[in-house]
């Protein structure tokens, strides 16, 4: 009887990792998006409020608003009021940045073989 319970209780190390992998893919997941990640490039420039990531980046008021209040709510990008305006910025800059650009990177050592993926990859390019 009690190796049967050794046997189903996990280490705590294992349940860590899994918590730690699972907050991974969350992160990446929020960073699954075309759109999102052009809002994240621009505002790697500085803060910009949402009529200039509209006019900069073509698309809709309310589905900038969108991708910044998922992105907010993701920890990756933060506020603060000027006037009327809200001024938006990236929450972890340097850490975000480097994320981005390892992602660049690998894009670059693969060849964006990626976007050739039945599962991920990019439909047009199939």
């Amino acid at each position: 009887m009690r190796t049967a319970t050794r046997a189903t209780a996990r280490p705590t190390s294992d349940v860590d990792e899994v918590t730690g992998l699972s907050a991974a893919a969350c992160m990446f997941r929020s960073l699954g998006d075309p759109a999102r990640l052009a809002i994240l490039r621009h505002l790697a420039l500085g803060e910009h409020n949402v009529k200039d990531l509209t006019a900069h980046l073509g698309l809709a008021q309310s589905t900038v608003s969108a991708h910044l209040a998922c992105l907010r709510d993701c920890a990756l990008v933060t506020f603060r009021a000027q006037g009327r305006a809200t001024m938006w910025s990236l929450a972890a800059g340097p850490e975000l940045l480097a994320v981005l650009a390892a992602a660049e990177q690998l894009l670059a050592a693969t060849g964006s073989a990626v976007t050739l993926c039945p599962t991920y990859g990019d439909a047009t390019n199939r």
